[in-house]
């Protein structure tokens, strides 16, 4: 295998994946297109055939400059001296896409049963097909593999097995987070935001997700751009368990968030004084008690105004003892002053 590097030097030095990689005895070459300083600069693969034709130019994504060079994102090349070997995807496999599995025989050599192993289990019986796909990948794809088959003629006609190759299949994007604002218990009359939180990667920034809510399995919103729910008025109804999905356009991906119970608290109304009972009308006054009584004879809700309607009481007891002393003694003075008068 040989492979080699074209280059003018009047325009850029530049690298970008291509879309296979190498296999044994094969010719790559890569041509480098654009003048310098240009945004509009390539990298591409060509067979010996090709080379010299200008027409193979492409346009590329640039990913950074330097000193007026624009460079294209850098790709690495395995050259490998076996019979057999496992040519995976180029470029990184995110959840969702289709992953592409080749098993390619020196100078693609024909193959008969032909079986692809991921952690050194069987993917499935013996074949004629070179080719392995996964329509969409998932984390859960993400291991070792490897093939083996049988060359037919002209090869050396006994079954042979290509190194194992690490395959990664990156999160898309991770589990949504249910977030309730300003909290999972908001009062009763206020309004909550339900957002449901993820990122994408960096890598996959340009793809859209399309978010959906529910309530105690009951759909509240299904698959809108927004990741945010909103509940203008919460009331005791609207307490419960959620929880919100996103998922991408395609349908192919979707995770869901762990469940929030949301308790709308009540209004705590405010407290009414009590209105005390109307007063009855005055009766007579019972009969005054005596000095050694103490016992009150009224007894009101104010523990205040009792002590000085008692208090007052036992104040006139004590006025109207005196005031019977006081009636005995001018008694007394009284018969006391009748003879005296008689006589004189």
């Amino acid at each position: 295998m040989k492979a080699g590097v074209r280059s003018n030097l009047a325009k850029p030095e530049c690298q970008e994946p291509i879309t296979d990689s190498a296999t044994a005895a094969s010719l790559e070459t890569l041509k480098c297109e654009g003048p310098v300083s240009t945004e509009h600069s390539s990298c591409l693969a060509a067979t010996e055939e090709d080379e010299g034709d200008d027409d193979m130019a492409r346009s590329g994504e640039a990913d950074f400059r330097f000193k007026g060079y624009t460079f294209s994102k850098p790709f690495h090349l395995i050259v490998s001296y076996d019979w057999l070997i496992l040519q995976g995807p180029a470029t990184s496999i995110f959840e969702g896409d289709t992953l592409v599995l080749h098993c390619r025989a020196w100078q693609d050599w024909p193959l008969t049963q032909v079986i692809f192993y991921r952690e050194g289990s069987a993917l499935g019986p013996p074949g004629s097909k070179s080719e392995f796909s996964i329509a969409v990948a998932r984390k859960s794809d993400s291991g070792h593999y490897h093939c083996s088959g049988i060359f037919r003629s002209p090869g050396p006609g006994s079954q042979e097995t290509a190194s194992p190759v690490a395959i990664t299949v990156q999160e898309l994007f991770a589990a949504p987070v249910l977030k309730a604002l300003p909290s999972s218990g908001p009062q009763e009359g206020g309004s909550v935001t339900l957002s449901c939180e993820t990122k994408l990667s960096l890598q996959r920034s340009a793809s859209r997700l399309l978010f959906s809510f529910y309530k105690d399995g009951r759909s509240l919103s299904s698959r809108g751009i927004s990741s945010e729910f909103r509940i203008p008025e919460a009331s005791e109804e609207h307490s419960g368990s959620y929880w919100c999905e996103a998922a991408t356009e395609d349908r192919q991906i979707s995770k869901q968030s762990p469940e929030l119970e949301i308790r709308v608290q009540a209004l705590q109304k405010p407290a009414t004084p009590e209105t005390p009972p109307p007063a009855k009308a005055p009766g007579p006054l019972p009969l005054l008690p005596t000095p050694s009584d103490e016992q009150p004879v009224f007894s009101f809700s104010d523990p205040y105004l009792t002590y000085r309607i008692n208090r007052l009481l036992r104040q006139m007891q004590d006025v109207r003892i005196l005031l019977g002393h006081l009636v005995m003694e001018l008694r007394n003075l009284s018969a006391h002053r009748k003879p005296a008068t008689t006589k004189s």
